[in-house]
């Protein structure tokens, strides 16, 4: 419980810095991705200054509404199962910590942020319970291993009515995108697609690689979480 808490101090304190400069993009899983946790997904990412990756997952609604607000809940991730986390639209920046992932776009697990979201009347945001998240190294060892699809993130993606048929809509977008829009990409060896991708950090988030990050299991190694 400690290591849980201290991670999501540390979440609080890397979203009071990130709050200036947008930073997100979409993880696709490609269906040969297994874990029970991500198979047929789609991820909101955005990284922390620190290197760890963070998002929420954008097609998982759970059937259960909040007690308060009677909103439907999204299964966000397997991290801090219990907690609340919300991708909300605000013109201003909010007073508490959050992630700037659009212009205008903000994701956070801070109570204050989701207190006042859920007083307000309008429903400008979406609500998960957990969250998913990667030490530094280990999103980009399922690159590696190509797990993932990368997509930039849009404002209508992320508050569209209905999440159904998301995965399999991004999915063929992304092969498209592959062969179409990005040859260069496609004829380059792992090694080399790994170096470009991590070129552009302002779109895809690619956390520096050490072999102690490479030896956790994805996305819940208790020894980080």
């Amino acid at each position: 419980m400690r290591r849980f808490l201290a991670f999501a101090l540390a979440l609080l304190a890397a979203a009071a810095a990130a709050q200036e400069r947008p930073n997100a993009a979409l993880l696709i899983a490609k269906p040969e991705l297994e874990d029970g946790n991500f198979s047929r997904t789609v991820l909101l990412v955005t990284q922390t200054e620190s290197g760890e990756t963070v998002g929420v997952i954008l097609n998982r609604p759970t059937g259960r509404k909040h007690p308060r607000t009677h909103e439907v809940l999204y299964f966000g991730g397997p991290v801090m199962r219990e907690v609340q986390i919300a991708v909300f639209r605000s013109a201003d920046a909010p007073r508490a910590p959050a992630f700037h992932v659009l212009r205008d776009v903000y994701l956070s697990m801070h109570p204050r942020n989701i207190d006042a979201l859920l007083s307000g009347d309008a429903r400008n945001h979406r609500l998960y319970s957990g969250f998913a998240g990667w030490a530094p190294g280990q999103l980009e060892a399922e690159m590696e291993r190509d797990s993932w699809y990368v997509l930039p993130a849009s404002e209508a993606l992320l508050f569209r009515d209905s999440t159904e048929g998301m995965w399999e809509e991004l999915l063929e977008k992304a092969r498209g995108g592959r062969t179409a829009a990005a040859p260069r990409m496609a004829r380059l060896d792992q090694r080399a697609r790994s170096r470009a991708l991590r070129a552009d950090r302002r779109i895809i988030p690619q956390p520096v690689m050490s072999k102690s990050s490479a030896a956790r299991s994805p996305r819940e190694s208790k020894s980080v979480y």
